[in-house]
């Protein structure tokens, strides 16, 4: 996986296998590392060493596919092309299906959860135009259909917020495909087939404030603070106004697409904006915010 692309987060949550199997299972685990969509990936697998070879293959192919989708940084992908013609004729099954949850993350938040941003981050680093380029966004002006994904004039888009979340489902999918039962995937977010995993949430400033055990589920963290461009943190609105409010946030969700949006948009809304859009989640989800003094909160 290429490592030059430029990280959108701190990695802000650290992981161990500590188990919670019977003693007889707990042979140590075959891991991988290595980087995927700018982020540090890692696998943690407990199956016999032939098998996680071939857990590993996959999982490569399937990190290999998600950044020629939506990487940013190679002008072949999908996303690429997309934001140079406008355009996406016949979008590949999995570009589509991130779309889609798209559509339904911007919903869900009341519109917070805009991957449209592309044009501010560009205005950013040439250093002006931004209220220009915040005109330009908008994922309700995006077309989605099976048949094409089209943009409206001078629109570019960033699955920055969502993709790292969706290629570790893709890599969890597929293990689960060979039979796996216990493995955790990091690939900028975490999700866990079997389990018990120990997660610990992370943040820049703070160091590791919470931990979580996770079992079949997914979490995904978010640090506003951890990237900036001209000072400005690196999660976006076209709402210029409408800035972070807390200093990490970590999503816990069924899919780890799901909960890396969360985690994105919630890092922009208020208690009560996300308690409203948690109610219009799937069951289950949850979210731990903190804030800038290191105080914390758990909602769902």
């Amino acid at each position: 996986m290429s490592a030059k692309l430029t990280r959108r987060r701190f990695l802000a949550i650290s992981a161990a296998a500590l188990g919670g199997a019977a003693p007889a299972a707990r042979a140590a685990p075959v891991t991988w590392q290595g980087f995927a969509l700018g982020a540090e990936a890692r696998l943690t697998i407990h199956a016999p060493p032939p098998l996680a070879d071939r857990a590993i293959a996959a999982a490569l192919s399937q990190l290999r596919q998600a950044e020629q989708l939506f990487s940013l940084y190679d002008p072949a992908s999908a996303l690429s092309r997309l934001n140079r013609t406008g355009v996406l004729k016949n979008p590949p099954p999995p570009f589509l299906d991130l779309a889609r949850l798209c559509t339904r993350m911007h919903a869900a938040t009341a519109g917070v959860f805009d991957p449209s941003v592309q044009p501010l981050w560009q205005a950013l680093a040439r250093g002006g135009g931004v209220r220009k380029a915040a005109r330009r966004c908008g994922w309700h002006k995006v077309s989605v259909t099976a048949r094409e994904i089209r943009l409206a004039p001078g629109q570019a888009l960033t699955f920055n917020g969502i993709a790292q979340g969706y290629a570790t489902g893709m890599v969890r999918a597929a293990l689960g495909r060979l039979g796996l039962e216990r493995i955790l995937v990091n690939a900028g977010e975490f999700a866990a087939l079997g389990g018990p995993f120990r997660i610990g949430l992370a943040d820049p400033e703070h160091g590791i404030f919470a931990a979580r055990s996770l079992t079949g589920r997914a979490i995904a963290t978010s640090s506003p603070g951890a990237l900036r461009l001209r000072g400005a943190a690196h999660i976006l609105h076209p709402a210029l106004d409408r800035r972070p409010l807390w200093a990490t946030v970590s999503t816990e969700a069924g899919s780890a697409a799901l909960a890396d949006a969360a985690s994105t948009a919630f890092c922009l809304m208020t208690e009560r904006e996300i308690s409203a859009a948690l109610a219009r989640l799937p069951g289950g989800t949850s979210v731990t915010l903190l804030a800038q003094d290191g105080s914390q909160k758990t909602l769902g």
